[in-house]
């Protein structure tokens, strides 16, 4: 006969049961309670949020100092800003790009592999507009190739943007940014393999009412074996430094500030004349001023006084020489 379990035996199994169910239920809920993060397997992240945020930060700086170096160059007003610092794979990059465009691949050394730089056609032919002479306007942007001769032009505006780059990542290692092969067709250069994992710097140059896309594209690969050194130059730009890392930071914004062109213009003398005058003077005519013959002459740079000197000649050439600092009270 199978043994009967008596009413109590029966109450204790029911009472055990109930106990269970209430722990899995509370499991279940701290369970629920953890945060859950997304992470896509196809798009691994293989920088860290610091390293971006390090990226993103030198290049801020890269884009100010850019304007002003391509601001010098063409004589007009560029602006340059970082749009995006993001990681994505190198075909999602090639994909975004348009065809035809400026498809630079440049060496990094003493780093292995290869470096893109990518110009969008929309502020490429504003460029070379504003540099054979024109006004960088809509009309200017072309849907085409560069030619042989707009190529030598351009590659000037590469090689001043190759500057910035170099005092960029100095701080971090010293690398020697150079063109290695430049394309028009993304597709034609496979610079890493299509799933791998690159760093995109993008920037938006504007000129006039003309704007377009620069994009840095860095492999993985290439940056992977100086990640460390990111941490080391970490508050690079977010404190104050003093003794040698400031004077070295203040030597380098003196380097940087000494290729900048400048308008330097000596004033000989003013005076008063009326169209009809201006309209009737010839040559070997004699305009009298109120200037004094031994008289300093003042120097503007930029358009500001700056130095009172006299004109003269040296070695067969037109010279102004310096006899001291402009003052507030001196005039023209």
């Amino acid at each position: 006969m199978p043994e009967v379990l008596s009413q109590d035996e029966v109450d204790a199994l029911l009472s055990a049961v109930s106990e269970v169910s209430m722990d899995l239920a509370g499991e279940g809920e701290r369970e629920s309670a953890r945060e859950v993060s997304v992470y896509d397997f196809k798009r691994p992240e293989r920088l860290s949020k610091d390293q971006m945020r390090a990226l993103e930060t030198h290049h801020e700086v890269m884009a100010r100092n850019l304007a002003v170096s391509l601001s010098a160059a063409l004589r007009t007003v560029v602006e340059c800003k970082l749009s995006a610092v993001e990681q994505l794979t190198y075909s999602e990059f090639v994909m975004s790009l348009p065809n035809p465009t400026c498809f630079n691949v440049l060496s990094a050394e003493p780093l292995e592999g290869k470096v893109v730089l990518e110009i969008n056609p929309a502020i490429v032919f504003p460029i070379i507009d504003k540099l054979l002479g024109g006004g960088a306007s809509p009309t200017s942007v072309l849907d085409r190739e560069m030619t042989d001769i707009e190529g030598r032009l351009f590659a000037r505006v590469i090689e001043r943007i190759l500057i910035h780059l170099r005092e960029t990542w100095a701080p971090i290692r010293k690398l020697n940014f150079a063109v290695a092969q430049t394309e028009s067709n993304p597709q034609l250069l496979p610079v890493v393999a299509p799933n791998e994992v690159v760093a995109l710097v993008s920037f938006e140059v504007r000129l006039g009412e003309v704007s377009g896309a620069m994009n840095l594209c860095i492999p993985y690969p290439v940056i992977e074996p100086m990640l460390g050194e990111f941490s080391a130059v970490q508050g690079w730009y977010g404190r104050p430094q003093g003794g040698a890392a400031g004077a070295a930071s203040g030597e380098r914004l003196r380097a940087g500030l000494k290729g900048v062109a400048l308008d330097v213009t000596a004033y000989l003398a003013g005076t008063d004349l009326s169209i009809r005058d201006l309209l009737d003077l010839y040559p070997g005519q004699v305009l009298v001023t109120d200037k004094p013959v031994g008289a300093l002459l003042m120097l503007t740079v930029a358009g500001r006084p700056k130095f009172m000197g006299r004109v003269g000649t040296s070695r067969g050439k037109k010279a102004f020489q310096i006899v001291r600092t402009a003052r507030p009270e001196d005039r023209l």
